[in-house]
């Protein structure tokens, strides 16, 4: 093996690609109904490969967590904030639990098995993954008045009980996330990600990723006119409700220009565009339908604009279509509305609000007419903002150094924790002012993916020799119990928050079950399985919550064991 030793000592990275490529793969392979996940099983072959001797710079595990959780606060943010309030009580609850049963575990499982307040302090840190308490405990140490040799051994044996638990502490809270709360409730996660969604959006039909509607609201159709010859173009246009438009008019071969004063002719051929209902009901007053016509092509568009026009903010749809001349009007479709990202039911009495998103249809010279009485135009892009990127980023660090002490127990969120809570802003912000600030959804996903799998690789590769030779040389009675610390607390808090809390959505309360234990792995897993957003909000609030409560326990479990 010692030339495995030589390769990753000169070109550590190999490692960290070598165990995703090979951890995913393994996380793809189906063990009945059981399935690691490609986090869980990048962590293992991470593990295996830091046998050999690995060395990566802790500065990599810092960076690629900075980048997956400030994109996972940029993607909630909009939905982050409006979610605070009554609601969140049930997440304060399980974070809580989760905490005090965590607390009773370890000092109980210290009084049976004989451990040191270090070794009890050590497994709390890596059996249930806040690193935090490695440094509460360890402060608490140098005040119980001990000699400075019996601090230097408790202080080293919480680093041992971090080192020998944290791998399973983070491998555990998956099991428990994605395969033992779906069996529990009978649902998939995926299946109630889906049902969250659909009611997120309050009954509106969102169409996925490459998903089209069969039958089309808004339709264009070519007509040979017949029955329509001699009327004028606004005639036909608004005769019906909602108003159709006729965009091209082909006579004699030529495509002529048309206006709202042009007269029809026998054997004209025209362009019809508008909502399919209103369409099918002038049909039979136009002429026939005929399938083509050169010349007769038109591009429409769908274009997203921000409102930022007085003249329409606190009105309805309705009012505004009142107040608007068919003029203005003419030839633009209003298809949808969303509010902070969240899709509006979209009817006459829609009231519209500033900053909210209007997706409307329509040819460009119509789009563009009506632009600026509107707001501003969302400019499709697939580059990122790292200007906007980065200083969210820098803010989430500078709040993770900030520190108050509760006592003599310093409390800090964290690089996590501040990363988090500036990319919920951050999000936000972007989703109020569009037009900067963007990072493309597949910009977004790829932070996380990658940020959160190499998070992973990094740790074990890390922690993994030493936690391995721990257990040779100490037995498995350190990690064995560290199982304990990890799962028992997890199942309890899992049991409360179905049986007491009345969660009844896998997605949602799996989100907030991995965010009461601060366990990232998990929550990347469960997101892949979501294959949406849903679980990133109750896990917002229980992760704030999480850093805080479990960071309280170092001390607690130096003063109770």
């Amino acid at each position: 093996m010692d030339w495995l030793h030589d390769i990753f000592k000169h070109s550590p990275e190999i490692a960290l690609f070598f165990s995703l490529a090979v951890g995913y793969r393994i996380g793809q392979i189906h063990f009945g109904k059981f399935q690691l996940g490609g986090v869980a099983g990048s962590l293992l072959v991470a593990v295996v490969v830091s046998q050999v001797g690995v060395t990566v710079d802790p500065g990599v595990k810092a960076v690629l967590f900075a980048l997956f959780i400030y994109a996972v606060g940029y993607e909630s943010g909009p939905s982050f904030f409006s979610s605070l309030g009554k609601q969140s009580i049930r997440e304060i609850i399980l974070a809580a639990v989760l905490s005090i049963t965590g607390l009773i575990t370890v000092v109980v499982c210290a009084k049976i098995f004989s451990l040191d307040k270090g070794l009890a302090a050590g497994i709390a840190a890596g059996g249930l993954t806040q690193s935090a308490i490695i440094g509460t405990a360890g402060d608490a140490i140098t005040k119980l008045g001990l000699g400075a040799d019996e601090v230097k051994r408790l202080q080293a044996n919480v680093a041992i009980g971090y080192a020998v638990t944290y791998v399973f502490g983070s491998f555990g809270a998956i099991i428990v996330c994605v395969n033992m709360l779906p069996k529990l409730m009978g649902r998939s996660i995926r299946e109630d990600a889906i049902a969250a969604e659909a009611s997120q959006q309050a009954g509106v039909h969102v169409l996925g990723p490459g998903q089209l509607a069969a039958a089309p609201a808004l339709v264009g159709r070519l007509y040979r006119i017949g029955a329509a010859a001699g009327r004028q173009v606004n005639e036909i246009e608004q005769a019906s409700q909602p108003p159709i438009t006729l965009e091209k008019l082909k006579r004699d071969g030529k495509v002529i220009d048309i206006g709202g004063d042009t007269l029809l002719q026998q054997g004209d051929i025209v362009l019809v565009v508008g909502r399919r209902t209103a369409v099918l009901e002038q049909a039979p007053t136009l002429g026939s339908e005929i399938q083509g016509e050169e010349g007769m092509d038109l591009v429409v568009q769908a274009r997203e604009l921000v409102v930022t026009s007085q003249n329409l903010i606190g009105k309805t749809i309705r009012e505004i279509a009142e107040q608007t001349s068919p003029v203005v009007r003419h030839g633009v479709y209003l298809t949808g509305v969303s509010r902070m990202g969240k899709p509006q039911v979209l009817g006459p009495d829609t009231r519209i609000e500033r900053g909210d998103t209007v997706q409307i249809y329509g040819a460009e010279r119509d789009i563009n007419r009506v632009a600026g009485q509107i707001g501003y135009m969302v400019i499709p892009s697939d580059k990122t903002d790292f200007v906007y990127m980065g200083a969210g980023l820098v803010v989430g660090l500078l709040i993770g150094l900030l520190v108050v002490k509760l006592g003599s127990i310093p409390l800090t969120l964290g690089s996590g924790g501040g990363a988090l809570l500036s990319g919920l802003l951050f999000g936000w912000y972007r989703a109020k002012k569009q037009s900067f600030g963007l990072i493309p959804n597949g910009a977004v996903q790829l932070l996380k993916d990658l940020g959160l799998a190499g998070f992973v690789v990094v740790v074990g590769l890390s922690s993994g020799l030493q936690a391995v030779e721990t257990v040779r040389a100490q037995g498995m009675s350190i990690f064995l119990i560290g199982v304990v610390v990890t799962m028992l607390p997890m199942i309890l808090t899992m049991l409360f928050g179905r049986y007491v809390l009345r969660y009844d959505n896998v997605a949602v309360f799996a989100g907030a079950l991995s965010g009461s234990r601060s366990a990232n792995p998990a929550f990347g897993e469960i997101l892949t399985k979501a294959e949406n957003s849903v679980p990133t909000v109750p896990f917002a609030i229980t992760y704030a919550l999480a850093n805080v409560f479990l960071t309280l326990l170092g001390p607690l479990i130096v003063a109770l064991v």
